[in-house]
């Protein structure tokens, strides 16, 4: 059989001599893997990393046929924790074990729960420069067979030279310190935070809003070979009453449970990014346009505030201000972190833009993947709300940091100019 030369399968566009202009950068396609139970009796459990992420993969290239595998220029895909299933540069071993050509590089990359939303900056960044005119970007995290933290070796000049508080290692108590800074941000809010995102995730599932986002995946047990189509972790019907009795595991008496946390979850996400220019040439659909990003730090112990500089940031780079967005997608990996958000850009508990779906707290947080699952959701809210020009998705990073990335929605109606999106659109 012959083998094609890498010429053969590798395209490049000549680029003119001279200064060259940024392109703008657009969101094609986004999915995800069901998220399921992390743990020995999880969908996943006997499911490999690597095959999560290639399912991911292959569904993207289906929902666009218009796309030449090899028009691909990189495959970046993320990790919290690089071994096993999820090493061996898992961007490239991937990108091979779904069948793109062996022309199309991968590579990793890590930035804790922001791993995903990484991936999308840097291949975002690239496309911008013309580096890139195609790039998947996504991340996995397999916490059933990797539990947070697994295999760390944190520097003991840590807390030797005290350059963190020892908190700042576990992130269940660095929620609690969110609680003590910021005494108004009670259990109670935080639970009822908790019951709503379930209560709107149970909606958003019931109205068909979540699972054209899924690619089921095939799953093996003791009992057999299965098919993961939905979402494990949801608990609709949660009352009020119930979370209160939750123990708070981080701390005796403590605010932080496991009802107005996210759980410990396996999953996979990945999205299609497309120079615009290129998207137009191959007619595919363009689900949203990349307006800025920006990363920030904070104290390690209380990262739960991350969302907040890295908002700030992101809003003045693109020379915008919170009333300008009509839809935001925070991760809650813990009801007080989102709460530190809301009070502090002076917006209810129960805003009609926030995590309009629910949240991580309902569907589970697979750490480096939950990035692209933000902007997957925030694409399909887009078409469904014309009337909203600009959104966000943001999260909190562990060690102290926080990620925004500021979208533009194609479907806007610019005749419309509000904002809302409450019950009354």
């Amino acid at each position: 059989m012959a083998v094609s030369s890498p010429e053969s399968t590798t395209q490049v566009r000549p680029v003119p001599p001279g200064p060259r202009t940024l392109r703008d950068v657009v969101f094609v396609e986004g999915v995800r893997t069901p998220f399921g139970k992390a743990g020995d009796k999880g969908q996943y459990a006997q499911t490999r990393a690597d095959d999560m992420v290639v399912k991911v993969i292959r569904e993207l290239l289906r929902r666009q046929p218009g796309l030449p595998p090899e028009r691909i220029d990189e495959v970046a895909v993320a990790a919290a924790t690089q071994t096993g299933d999820q090493g061996l540069t898992i961007g490239r071993t991937s990108a091979i074990l779904a069948g793109l050509p062996t022309s199309v590089p991968g590579f990793a990359i890590d930035r804790m729960c922001a791993g995903a939303m990484t991936a999308v900056t840097t291949v975002a960044s690239g496309i911008a420069v013309g580096a890139y005119d195609v790039a998947i970007a996504g991340g996995v995290e397999h916490m059933g067979h990797h539990p947070m933290a697994q295999g760390a070796d944190p520097n003991p000049r840590f807390l030797a030279d005290k350059l963190v508080d020892p908190s700042a290692l576990n992130m269940g108590s660095t929620a609690e310190n969110l609680h003590d800074r910021f005494p108004e941000l009670t259990k109670q809010r935080a639970d009822a935070f908790a019951v709503a995102s379930q209560e709107k995730y149970a909606k958003a599932l019931a109205n068909g809003q979540i699972t054209g986002d899924l690619v089921p995946v095939a799953t093996r047990s003791e009992q057999g070979w299965g098919l993961a189509t939905a979402d494990e972790l949801p608990r609709p019907g949660t009352t009020l009453e119930a979370l209160d009795h939750l123990r708070t595991p981080f701390r005796p008496h403590g605010r932080v449970s496991a009802g107005n946390s996210s759980g410990l979850t396996d999953g996979a996400t990945g999205c299609l990014l497309v120079a615009a220019d290129v998207a137009d040439e191959l007619g595919l659909p363009v689900r949203m346009r990349m307006v800025s990003y920006a990363f920030a730090g904070v104290e390690p112990e209380t990262m739960g505030v991350g969302p907040i500089p890295a908002t700030k940031k992101a809003l003045a780079k693109a020379g915008l201000t919170i009333d300008d967005i009509g839809l935001v997608e925070i991760n809650e990996a813990f009801a007080v972190q989102v709460l530190a958000f809301t009070d502090h850009f002076g917006l209810a508990d129960d805003d009609p833009r926030i995590n309009q779906y629910g949240g991580a707290i309902a569907m589970g947080h697979p750490l480096a993947s939950s990035g692209v699952r933000l902007m997957t959701q925030l694409a399909r809210q887009f078409a469904e709300h014309p009337e909203v020009r600009y959104g966000l998705t943001t999260m909190c990073v562990g060690l102290g940091m926080g990620g925004t990335v500021i979208w533009e929605n194609p479907h806007h109606d610019h005749t419309n100019g509000s904002q809302t999106t409450g019950s009354d659109q």
